[in-house]
């Protein structure tokens, strides 16, 4: 048998004697009694020399226990485990250390000792047997013994000898206060956070418009404000909203004005004569000016006044005709008839506005006015509602829910008509009547207004049991259209209609109610009182939001006040895209006043950031390979990047507070203006600006107007090219053709400059200037740079050249100006060099009267001479006049 055999077979032999020998260790630690834990014992060295190390079984690596059961067992030594510590001498001499090298080597071949290894007790009293490294031979080992070694010369403590090594303790980061939406709610006149009742679902109920007339600018002013406040919690707050508006088709004002419509072309289908148009004009106008005399709103005045002075315009010149004989009156009568249209249908009203039975008048007239609603949302870019919902389709509920606040006790019944029980509702506890304007209460002109024109008679009055009391439930007179109820026929109070149709749609309680100003007292205080009566709580609505009146020139807009722009007008001055950023860029809560300085500047603001798209999109068309895109960023760009951070983070704080879009639009401007001096100084130092910085700049800024609803489409960057629907491939398919015409046209100039052919140049000079504006078409020439090619649209190109030839046109007319003023003071110079010096005062014989040889006054007209003072400054001018004729005579000697 070979020595490497017997030593295998007792390396085998050895190891499970070992494995036993722990075991029956370990049985009789558990059995004896004996406290501390088993030992092993070891020596090192023989006869006097003999030292014996002592390990404990249960402080030790089981496997290196193995390993020195394998190494003293079969080698040279016997090891005993006893917790008595009983041990028996070596019986041979033998290499110690390179013996336990190669049994530390073959342990260690299948382990990993390096990747975080720590250092245990048996590891360093394994170490303390080797004096020396290991032979090179053995490789494992003797990086284990360097590997010790080094861990040895750091100082590792007691604790991370003993310690498994672990992960060290991670320091969280402080992190900043995030911004938290708040939104300014009218139920507490302060911002509260925004906070939606069922998760990421918010359910908005907005007033929508009565319609019996156009929709103007005012009502633009809530529902363009509306949308926006919508657009940015759906599209930047990422809340799932649900949007319900209403159609106001069942009021006292349509029906008033339905009825005299109906009245008024009924008079003119009769074609009356000029004495009767007269003589019903002189009727009508009696009860109007006794209506005028008691007004006392200055707003409602000044309109009444405005009416007036229209029929005694046109009253004038048909009185002086008749007057006259003249037979040409029937054109007057009908320019009379037209100035008095309101007057006189209102009188046609009130004389047989009750024999009015024609009931589809009254559904004719909403209709026709709904569909022009319509039309103006979607010119102005208005969201449709998730849900519509028409008064005349939810009568039936509008019943059962005023059947339900009555047998809930904050209502009762009054001749046919149901009335709520306001003094009843605000004495209840849970309840509180007026949340919104509790300082209203009493205000009889604001309920009157309230209840409408055709509900505040006497008779009707009386019916209720306080002047502060509504109705829910009107009795229907002749004249007015009905529906069956339990209290007879009858049609729904105003402010029930909401609440019955925003109570079906979304249930007994909502997260916004909004609408505009005015709207707060009574409507909407009534609306909170019946709904809460209805749904017995005191939370029907969670956040009320109120847009800011809109006003012409300081006076509020309204229909009733005919003082106001409609919608169709607005749109034939400016786009819709002007329209929104002129209330983006106002606060949408507080008052805006429509006027040319308000729309030039929303003009400015939308020209400013149209220049920075167009300025982007040429950079980048600027031809690049692929790993061209990314360059390396300087200080300029690291600069512009925090900026550019910092202006998005104030952007968010501006909408988190109150969706303050004003501040936004003007951190907005800031980060152009930033961007803008980055581009000019790259140009300047001929260097080509960062494409993904200015990129990402440019689809933020995009991104936002987008979620504003200034821009439709799916560019990433810019306005649309080419209005709504034409702008999603018309610059990607033209802008190749145009970047070929723009270098030839580039490479014709260098020639004519080269070779001074100015009508080349006056030609591509034609081209810049006259033909391609009209394409909608901007090619801008810059020194040392390639030509920058820009769509733009056709009506501001045309706009622009006027305004660029306005101004060369006054640059001319000053220039010539200066040029004759700078002649007739050349001519004056002239005749002045004229005089000879001796003339020049003889002439003011009112100033003095006489003179020396020189012509020198030397006295007054009085005949005083002259003071010293006096003398002292008529010489200076005497001796410049010396100068100046001197300097005409040369002139003449020398033939000039």
């Amino acid at each position: 048998m070979s020595p490497e055999t017997v030593r295998s077979s007792r390396d085998s032999a050895a190891v499970e004697e070992s494995q036993v020998a722990l075991s029956n260790a370990k049985h009789k630690t558990q059995t004896s009694g004996l406290r501390g834990p088993p030992v092993i014992c070891v020596p090192h060295g023989c006869g006097a020399q003999t030292r014996w190390f002592r390990f404990p079984v249960l402080a030790c690596n089981t496997l290196l226990l193995l390993l020195f059961f394998f190494f003293f067992r079969t080698r040279y030594c016997c090891i005993s485990i006893n917790p008595q510590l009983s041990c028996r001498p070596p019986q041979t001499q033998i290499n110690e250390e390179a013996t336990l090298a190669v049994a530390l080597n073959d342990y260690l071949t299948s382990r990993s000792y390096l990747a975080g290894f720590s250092v245990s007790q048996a590891d360093h009293r394994a170490f303390k047997l080797l004096h020396r490294p290991p032979d090179p031979q053995h490789v494992h080992a003797l990086r284990w013994y360097r590997h010790v070694a080094a861990l040895q010369q750091d100082g590792p403590s007691e604790s991370s000898m003993k310690a498994k090594r672990v992960q060290p303790p991670w320091s969280p980061p402080a992190g900043t206060d995030v911004p938290q939406l708040l939104l300014y709610n009218s139920l507490t006149r302060a911002k509260e956070p925004f906070v939606p009742q069922k998760g990421n679902r918010v359910t908005w109920y907005c007033c929508g418009p009565t319609v019996y007339d156009a929709s103007h600018m005012g009502h633009a002013r809530s529902y363009i404000s509306f949308d926006i406040l919508r657009r940015i919690l759906r599209d930047y707050f990422k809340f799932d909203v649900f949007y319900c508006i209403n159609i106001t088709d069942i009021d006292d004002k349509i029906i008033k004005r339905a009825r005299q419509n109906y009245l008024l072309d009924q008079y003119k289908e009769k074609q009356p004569k000029a004495v009767q148009i007269l003589q019903d004009v002189l009727s009508a106008r009696d009860p109007f000016q006794v209506l005028l005399a008691e007004t006392t709103d200055p707003d409602k005045k000044q309109m009444l006044e405005r009416l007036d002075a229209a029929v005694t315009a046109a009253l004038k010149p048909l009185q002086a005709a008749m007057e006259s004989g003249n037979e040409a009156v029937q054109p007057l009568a009908q320019a009379l008839l037209e100035s008095s249209k309101d007057l006189l249908s209102d009188w046609l009203d009130k004389q047989f506005g009750s024999q009015v039975t024609e009931n589809s008048i009254f559904s004719i007239l909403p209709k026709y006015w709904e569909g022009e609603y319509h039309k103006d949302m979607e010119a102005l870019n208005v969201l449709p509602p998730d849900v519509l919902t028409r008064v005349s389709e939810y009568v039936p509920e509008i019943v059962e829910f005023v059947k339900k606040v009555v047998s809930n006790g904050y209502g009762y019944e009054s001749n046919g008509s149901v009335y709520f029980d306001t003094s009843k509702f605000d004495a209840s506890q849970q309840h509180s009547y007026a949340k919104l304007v509790p300082e209203a209460v009493g205000d009889q002109k604001a309920l009157q207004e309230g209840e409408g024109d055709l509900s505040i008679s006497a008779d009707r009055l009386s019916e209720k049991k306080s002047q502060n009391d509504f109705a829910l439930w009107k009795a229907s007179k002749p004249g007015e259209p009905s529906w069956d109820s339990p209290w007879g026929k009858g049609r729904p109070g105003w402010h029930i209609e909401c609440s019955a149709m925003a109570g079906s749609v979304l249930g007994e309680s909502m997260d916004i109610h909004g609408g505009g100003f005015d709207l707060r007292f009574p409507h909407h205080d009534n609306e909170l009182a019946q709904s809460e009566a209805y749904f017995d709580n005191d939370c029907w609505v969670r956040y009320f939001l109120h847009t800011g009146h809109l006003t012409i020139a300081g006076c509020k807009m309204s229909k009733s006040l005919k003082n106001f722009i409609t919608i169709k007008d607005a749109l034939a001055k400016n786009t819709a895209r002007q329209l929104r950023l002129a209330f983006l860029m106002h606060s949408w809560k507080d008052t805006l006043d429509y006027s040319s300085n308000t729309m030039e500047s929303a003009v400015q603001y939308e020209k400013f950031m149209n220049e920075f798209f167009l300025n982007v999109k040429d950079l980048l068309r600027a031809p690049t390979d692929i790993t061209g895109r990314f360059e390396k960023w300087e200080a300029a760009e690291m600069e512009l990047n925090n900026s550019f951070y910092d202006r998005k983070s104030a952007v968010h704080e501006a909408l988190c507070d109150n969706m303050d879009t004003r501040t936004a639009m003007e951190e907005m401007r800031v980060l152009v203006n930033q961007s803008n001096s980055y581009i000019a100084s790259r140009k300047s130092a001929k260097l080509r600006p960062n494409r993904l910085l200015v990129e990402s700049i440019a689809v933020y800024l995009t991104n936002m107007l987008k979620i504003f609803g200034t821009i439709e489409g799916s560019d990433p960057v810019g306005f649309p090219v080419g209005g709504q629907g034409q702008s999603i491939d018309l610059e990607s398919t033209v802008m190749p053709y145009l970047s070929v015409l723009s270098d030839f046209r580039e490479r014709v100039r260098k020639i004519a400059r080269e070779q001074k052919v100015t009508e080349l140049l006056q030609l591509c000079d034609t081209v810049r200037d006259d033909t391609l504006p009209e394409l909608g078409v901007r090619l801008e020439d810059h020194e040392g740079l390639p030509t920058v090619v820009k769509l733009v649209d056709k009506e501001t190109l045309l706009k622009e050249r006027e305004e660029k030839k306005k101004m060369e046109d006054e640059k001319k007319r000053k220039k010539e100006e200066a040029a004759r003023k700078k002649q007739e003071q050349e001519m004056a110079k002239l005749a002045k060099m004229k005089i000879p010096p001796c003339d020049m005062f003889r002439k003011e014989t009112d100033k003095y009267s006489k003179f020396d040889e020189t012509g020198f006054p030397t006295h007054d007209a009085e005949g005083k001479e002259l003071s010293k003072g006096q003398a002292k400054k008529l010489r200076k001018l005497y001796e410049a006049q010396e100068k100046l004729h001197n300097e005409f005579l040369q002139m003449n000697q020398n033939g000039n």
